[in-house]
């Protein structure tokens, strides 16, 4: 399954932004944001957040993945 705190961070740097810019945004601490890029997964509502300050639609690529899944293509 995809690593979505990895998918935020590698994200995050292809667009040279930083946490700061990320936390401003969101309205948050760097702190959290430390914190979620350390997850495997997180909250729906903050990740439709993210997609938008991102540009970037993380919620398509879960369900990429799960489609792949459940055709048998990925187990």
């Amino acid at each position: 399954m995809i690593n979505i705190g990895q998918s935020i961070r590698e994200e995050l740097a292809r667009q040279e932004r930083t946490v700061s810019w990320l936390a401003k945004k969101l309205n948050c601490t760097r702190a959290v944001v430390y914190r979620i890029m350390a997850k495997n997964s997180i909250d729906t509502a903050m990740l439709a957040r993210i997609s938008v300050v991102l540009g970037r639609n993380f919620f398509s690529e879960l369900s990429a993945e799960i489609g792949r899944r459940l055709d048998g293509k990925e187990r």
